[in-house]
C-alpha cells in the first residue's frame, strides 16, 4: 500500500464520520448551543488584535460590544430565553464596556467618551435594578414592610 492510497483511506473514513456525525444531529445540536461563540470570537480577536499593536484604538468599542452581548447571548442560550426578561438591561452596558475599554487603553482621554460609559453603564444598572424590582422585587419590599410594621408594633412604648 502507497501513502497515495493510505491519505485516500483516511479522507474517505473522514468524510464518512462527517456524513454520520451530520445525519446523527451532532453538528446542529452544536451549533444550536454554542452560536453564540460566534460573536464571542470576534470580540475576543479584536482584543487580541489591539493589544498586538495591530488594529487602533477605537476596535476597542466593537469588541467590548460583541464579547458582552455574546456573554448575555450565551447566558440565555444556556440557561433559558426568559432570563432575557431579566439580562436585557446589559444590552446598553455592552456599549458602556466598550466606550470605558477605548477611553482606558485608547489614546483618546476625552471626558465626554468617559461621561457617556459612566452614565450608560449607570443607566444599565438602574434599568436592571427596576426590572428586579418589578418582577421578584416587589415581594422582598412586601417582606421588608410586613417586618418593619411587626417590629413597629411589638417594639411600641409603652404608656401606663
Amino acid at each position: 500500500m502507497n501513502k497515495q492510497s493510505a491519505a485516500v483511506g483516511v479522507l474517505v473514513l473522514a468524510a464518512g464520520l462527517v456524513i454520520l456525525l451530520g445525519k446523527l444531529g451532532v453538528f446542529a445540536f452544536i451549533g444550536s448551543v454554542f452560536w453564540p461563540l460566534f460573536i464571542l470570537i470576534p470580540g475576543i480577536l479584536l482584543h487580541v488584535l489591539y493589544f498586538g499593536r495591530m488594529v487602533p484604538s477605537e476596535t476597542l468599542i466593537p469588541a467590548g460590544i460583541l464579547t458582552v452581548v455574546s456573554v448575555i447571548l450565551l447566558i440565555g442560550n444556556w440557561f433559558g430565553w426568559d432570563l432575557m426578561k431579566y439580562l436585557w438591561p446589559f444590552f446598553p452596558f455592552a456599549v458602556a464596556v466598550g466606550l470605558y475599554e477605548y477611553y482606558i487603553f485608547g489614546y483618546s482621554r476625552s471626558r465626554t467618551i468617559w461621561t457617556a460609559a459612566v452614565g450608560l453603564a449607570v443607566l444599565s444598572l438602574f434599568l436592571f435594578a427596576m426590572t428586579l424590582l418589578w418582577t421578584w422585587g416587589i415581594y422582598l419590599l412586601a417582606i421588608v414592610l410586613i417586618a418593619a410594621g411587626a417590629w413597629l408594633v411589638l417594639n411600641r412604648p409603652r404608656i401606663w
